[in-house]
């Protein structure tokens, strides 16, 4: 039985039979270079927007000393290249079709996004019962045909983050010819 070697870049050969390399020098030497904080960071943030918190969180493994990191999040929050401002927003716009402010208000605490800056971002009213309506014809295709189906129905709406006002409203008026929404999909 014959047994192949294939020479690998920094002087490593592999062995076909069972898979096992030899190496002629440490394998640390044939890593890639560890990359900066900042080069990590800066990573993170071409890809989507994100809280500081959550960007603290990313590059904490990574991070030599508490000092660092935060040194590293100051200069982008100084830049304005990390916002919690626009993380709110661009959160909001992408989740609101979907769920109410009550979700998306404790979904951006979690974030550690503060109320007051998230506030002039959340949908009105009006909108949130567009959107109510909207989530609840999708999900469901017809009208409750008895208390049971109503509750589940509200339910649902509980728990996309809807208040009690906008999920009562909104089960009046989701089946109604008379109100036609003009919420559709964009």
């Amino acid at each position: 039985m014959k047994v192949f070697y294939l020479p690998l870049s920094c002087n490593l050969q592999v062995r076909f039979k069972n898979l096992t390399y030899e190496s002629t020098f440490s394998d640390d030497l044939c890593m890639k270079p560890q990359k900066s904080l900042r080069a990590r960071a800066m990573d993170i943030l071409s890809r989507q927007e994100i809280s500081r918190i959550g960007l603290k969180r990313k590059l904490a493994p990574y991070a030599e000393s508490e000092e660092e990191l935060e040194n590293v999040l100051n200069e982008f929050a100084e830049r304005n290249w990390q916002s919690d401002q626009r993380y709110a927003e661009a959160y909001i716009h992408s989740k609101s079709r979907q769920h109410g402010s009550l979700r998306l208000k404790q979904a951006l605490t979690q974030q550690g996004i503060d109320e007051t800056l998230s506030r002039e971002f959340m949908p009105d009213k009006a909108h949130e019962l567009q959107t109510a309506v909207a989530v609840l014809r999708k999900k469901f295709k017809q009208p409750a045909a008895d208390l049971k189906d109503k509750q589940k129905q509200a339910r649902f709406l509980a728990y996309r983050g809807f208040d009690m006002d906008t999920i009562h409203a909104a089960l009046k008026s989701s089946w109604d010819e008379d109100d036609v929404f003009e919420y559709g999909e964009n």
